[in-house]
Formats: C-alpha cells, sequence, structure tokens
C-alpha cells in the first residue's frame, strides 16, 4: 500500500522581513529562510534567558514555588513521579537536579517511574503505592509527590495520594481530561500546565520538561523573596538547560520562540562543553561530538538512547544517567542504553516487516473517499507486536501513507494498548474522545495531543490473525477511528504536502553555508532547510541495501547525496529535495546533498 501522491510547494518568502534581517547582518541565506518561518524582527532571534516567558505568567508556578520552598525548608520528603519518555526522564533529572541546588538534602529526594508493561502511563493509585514502599526505603512514606511529564489526567491516583496524607504537585503538558463534555482537573494541590484553563503563559507547546525547569525558577524567585540569598549568589539553574533542551526536541513538541531560547541555550551549554556527564557519555556512545552538537543530535542519536530503555526494560537506567555526576558510572549507564537501543532496532524492524503485510490486507477507503485508494485512518494489530515499540511503528507507517496511524500490542495485563500519530488537521486525541462517545465501553483509557496520542482498549478478548485488524476491539476501534477520519479529512488535507526553500544558489552551496545553518535551531514547526533542484543523476548505488548513494550533476558541478532508506533507483534526470550536511572522509570536508524525496 503506497500513499496517494504529493504536492511540493515552495515556502513564501516576505521580502520586507528577509530585507530586515539581512540589513542587521543575518546571512542572506538564513534571513530568506527565517522570514520563510515568520520571523519578523531581528530582536526575535535574541535567544538571551532574559527573554525566556517569566514563571510569573504560568498558572499555578507560583503556588507551586511556595510549596517546594516550604518542603525544602521544613525538610519533607519529596517524591517525583516520572513519565516513561525521554521529556519524562528529563525532567525526573531537571527536578532532582533543581530541587538539590536549590537546598533540598539527599535524604529528601527520591522519584519513581512507572514500569510501561507492568503499571502504565501516570500517577495511578499503583504508581502512589510503589513509592510509598519503595521511595524511602519502605520505612517512611513521601510527604510531597511531584508528577513531570504526567498527572493532568490522574484522578484516581491524585485522590489516592491525598487520601494517604500526600501533597500532590501536578506539573504536565498534555491536554486535560474531557468527561461529560467538560474539561475535568484532578485534585491536587497545585497544577502547573499551561493547558489548563485559564493559563495566561503564551507557550502551550512547552514540553513537560520544560514546565518543570519554569516550576525551579518559580521555586528560586520565592526563596529569593524570603531573603534566602542575600549576599550569597542563587543558584545557577541554568545549568540544566542541556536536560531541558534534550527533553523538548526529543518530545517533538513545536519549537515556537520560547521553546527555541531553551534548546538554544541548552546547545551552548554542550557545544562548550559545559554538559551533564550523561549527556557527554550519551554523545560517545552515539559517535557524535559535543562540540558540534546541534538539534539533530538529541532528537535522532540521544533521544532514542533514553527512549529506548522506557520501551524495551526500565526508564530507571535513563534517569540514572541523567542525573549522575560520576562519569565513568554516565559512561557505563550510556553503554547500556547504546545496546537497548539496538534491541530496540532489531524489534522495530520486525514488527515493520509484519505491518507491511498487514497493511496489504487492510481493506480500501470507500468509494467516492477523500482518501482515495488509501484508508483515510490505519490500525494495525498483531499477536507479536510489542507495546513498547507501537509509538515508533505507528510513526513510520503514518510517515509513508500520511495517514492517522494507531498500532497496537497486547500488555502483560492482556489488554490492547495502542499508540497513534497523526497529520496536519486531524486531532488524535480529540478523535479519540469522540470514538469513546460512539463506542462507550470500548476504551478504557487514552489521552495524548493533536499529533500522538495512546489508548487501552477496554476489551482483553480479540481475533488474533496476524496481518488483519482483528474481529473484536480492534476492528471496533479501527471502524470507528476510519469513520471520524472520514468526517474531519478533505482530499486536501490527506494529500501529503511537502514544502521546501526552493533552489539553493549555487554560490551558497558550501561548508561555510553548513555551519550557518547548522548552528540555528530547527524542529518541529520550525523545520530544516530543504531545497529543491533539477539534478542529472550520473552514478546511483546501494549502500547496505538499504540506503541510495548517488553522483549528481547540479547546477553545472558534480555533488554527492544520499537518500537514507531508499532503495529504488532515480530516472536520469530527477528533481530531489534535499538538506546539507557535511561529509567528512580522510581529514577533508564535503558539502553532501541530503535525499528527503524526488521526483522525475
Amino acid at each position: 500500500m503506497q500513499a496517494d501522491g504529493q504536492r511540493w510547494l515552495q515556502r513564501d518568502v516576505p521580502p520586507r522581513a528577509s530585507f530586515a534581517l539581512e540589513q542587521a547582518g543575518v546571512h542572506p541565506l538564513l534571513a530568506r529562510l527565517l522570514a520563510a518561518r515568520g520571523v519578523r524582527q531581528p530582536e526575535e532571534l535574541d535567544d538571551s534567558l532574559g527573554l525566556l516567558l517569566p514563571p510569573a505568567t504560568m498558572k499555578g508556578a507560583a503556588e507551586a514555588g511556595r510549596l517546594l520552598a516550604r518542603a525544602i525548608a521544613e525538610g519533607r520528603r519529596l517524591c517525583v513521579v516520572a513519565d516513561y519518555d525521554c521529556d519524562g526522564a528529563t525532567a525526573c533529572a531537571v527536578a532532582l537536579r533543581g530541587l538539590a541546588l536549590l537546598g533540598a538534602q539527599p535524604s529528601q529526594l527520591a522519584y519513581v517511574v512507572p514500569d510501561r508493561a507492568v503499571h502504565g502511563y501516570g500517577l495511578t493509585p499503583a504508581i502512589v503505592e510503589l513509592a510509598r514502599a519503595r521511595a524511602f526505603g519502605g520505612s517512611l512514606a513521601p510527604e510531597v509527590l511531584v508528577t513531570v511529564d504526567n498527572g493532568i489526567a490522574s484522578h484516581a491516583g491524585v485522590q489516592h495520594a491525598r487520601a494517604a496524607g500526600m501533597q500532590v504537585l501536578v506539573t504536565d503538558h498534555h491536554l486535560p481530561a474531557v468527561i461529560d463534555g467538560a474539561i475535568s482537573l484532578p485534585e491536587a494541590d497545585v497544577i502547573v500546565n499551561p493547558n489548563q484553563p485559564g493559563c495566561a503563559f503564551e507557550s502551550k507547546a512547552i514540553a513537560g520538561v520544560g514546565v518543570m525547569f519554569y516550576v525551579l525558577l518559580a521555586t528560586r524567585a520565592e526563596q529569593r523573596a524570603q531573603g534566602l540569598y542575600e549576599g550569597r549568589e542563587q543558584p545557577r539553574l541554568d545549568s540544566l538547560l542541556d536536560l531541558v533542551a534534550l527533553g523538548t526536541v526529543a518530545d517533538v513538541v513545536k519549537l515556537d520562540a520560547n521553546n527555541r531560547r531553551l534548546v538554544a541555550q541548552g546547545l551552548k551549554r554542550v557545544r562548550s562543553g559545559r554538559l551533564q556527564p550523561g549527556l557527554a557519555a550519551l554523545f560517545q556512545a552515539a559517535g557524535r561530538e559535543p562540540a558540534r552538537a546541534a538539534g539533530f543530535d538529541f532528537g535522532f542519536a540521544l533521544g532514542p538512547r533514553i527512549n529506548a530503555a522506557g520501551r524495551l526494560a526500565d526508564m530507571t537506567l535513563g534517569i540514572e544517567c541523567l542525573r549522575t555526576d560520576d562519569p565513568a558510572r554516565a559512561s557505563e549507564l550510556a553503554q547500556q542504553l547504546d545496546a537497548i537501543n539496538r534491541e530496540r532496532r532489531a524489534v522495530e524492524g520486525g514488527m515493520r516487516e509484519l505491518a507491511e503485510q498487514a497493511l496489504a490486507s487492510l481493506p480500501p477507503a470507500a468509494a467516492g473517499s477523500a482518501a482515495g485508494s488509501t484508508p483515510p485512518a490505519v490500525t494495525l494489530f498483531d499477536e507479536s507486536f510489542h507495546e513498547g515499540v507501537v509509538g515508533i511503528v505507528a510513526g513510520r507507517v503514518k510517515d509513508r501513507l500520511h495517514r492517522p496511524t494507531f498500532v497496537f500490542a497486547r500488555g502483560a495485563d492482556g489488554r490492547l494498548k495502542g499508540s497513534g500519530r497523526s497529520i496536519a488537521g486531524f486531532h488524535l486525541r480529540d478523535a479519540l474522545d469522540l470514538v469513546a462517545k460512539r463506542q462507550p465501553g470500548l476504551l478504557l483509557r487514552f489521552g495524548g495531543h493533536a499529533m500522538a496520542a495512546g489508548c487501552t482498549l477496554g476489551e482483553v478478548e480479540d481475533d488474533t490473525d496476524a496481518g488483519h485488524e482483528g474481529q473484536g476491539a480492534v476492528a471496533r476501534f479501527a471502524a470507528a477511528l476510519r469513520q471520524v477520519a472520514e468526517e474531519w479529512l478533505d482530499r486536501a488535507t490527506l494529500t501529503r504536502t511537502l514544502r521546501t526553500d526552493g533552489p539553493l544558489p549555487i554560490e551558497w552551496f558550501n561548508p561555510q553555508t553548513v555551519a550557518v545553518l547548522d548552528a540555528q535551531v530547527w524542529g518541529q514547526g520550525f523545520e530544516a532547510p530543504l531545497f529543491c533542484d533539477e539534478v542529472q543523476v550520473l552514478q546511483q548505488r546501494l549502500l547496505g541495501e538499504k540506503h541510495l548513494k548517488l553522483r549528481v550533476r547540479h547546477a553545472g558541478q558534480e555533488r554527492d547525496a544520499i537518500w537514507f532508506g531508499h532503495s529504488e533507483p532515480l530516472p536520469a534526470q530527477a528533481r530531489l529535495a534535499y538538506r546539507l550536511s557535511l561529509d567528512e572522509w580522510n581529514g577533508r570536508q564535503r558539502v553532501q546533498m541530503v535525499v528527503e524525496a524526488a521526483t522525475a
């Protein structure tokens, strides 16, 4: 099954904005690229910490600061409840390191992280009991629970913790639950979440680790107001920004202006060698150089190694790697994470093969559907699928077919757990909400964002035929999701759109341009430059049976190009959509085209 067509569009470049940026000293090419991404004034490029949105505008942050400042001063036991992805792991490490910087003693601090297969997601009553039993050796219960990257939908868990005499501070960035048509918040002592009603904080896309960083800023401000730092220097919380940057990029949140500042500051610390031992060890394990770090390294090298622990093993490994100050210990943990990530790749490869077989048997879209020949939404399930990897496979299928995709696996408790990825124009969490209303009892629980969401089906039984949607709960879910997609998506939305920055002038095809581009922060919602040019294909061969290595003639000069994950040959004349990278060999640097798409 293949995607039905693709549109290539060149981004518009507002001439006034481009001119203003260039007049301010911005590289001419970069000025064009930034203007096309919404930057209008040179001041927007200032990534100074002082320009971060103020913590006071984040609802609940001041109250959280008072709660934590008092808990630290009184020596109360603080337990961080983490999540099992990179955002949750970095948020946990930021919380533990930050609270220690603000005066919490080691005996005051502990954390727990759910096991994906055993506990599921979020602050559940079972996790509260786990914290009581393990956080402080079992002899003492936590007095304050601090959730990071979770908790906004944990009504039962929050209630259980408070009934046990604990205070609960929820820090999260996910959307709140909607119950009977109304937003419902857990009855925590304090909630800090930019997506809760009444929050004026402008950066709604901030990651969970960013929310926790802001809570620490608010806590320090409270301590400062109490006179705690009179006559002495206050703790440097900016030392945590390498972790904030990693979690922000790895969680694929939109890089709005505030998030770009957080990531830019983190990258500066990494490039200057002021990074946590765990990050340094992860860079080494990934074969990357911190001095040349880019957002790509966070998203595609370090992030997957941290995430692998939560997918196949125990996220405690990832958190310990990020919080240790011992370089030898960090190196040992990074090597373990690297090995788990290699295992994850193998598991993913097998699941993708099964997914390809399953796609061939899916029913086509209904006659006259805007979806064309491909179903408007895809749902896959196989008894052999690993629940820790379903999200990755869903993302791969979504990328290939340009369709909202859910992939299900059977959990250790026998229930079917799905992870979904979406396309622009199809809010996945809202779609799940509608599925739940139309199919009462089908979804036991669900949550997420516009582009990524998860759910657990309320029925345990299901057909186990490999390569099919099943005849029970999964089939009902698939039909319901397809129906929502038929209603919400039109042909334009279902047609993949590739946005490029047009041709690259020949004078800018050099290592200096690559350096200028690599120094910027690119990512979700602020995509890296993608150029588009006609080329003559001179040579092409396969590398490792899955990557296409090319020699092309571009603007009268021969260039090297590579298309990762693509094995089909190109015609003699082709139009390439490509990014620039530096290919180093024997001490020499050459600019290489990294192909993302091609047409005849």
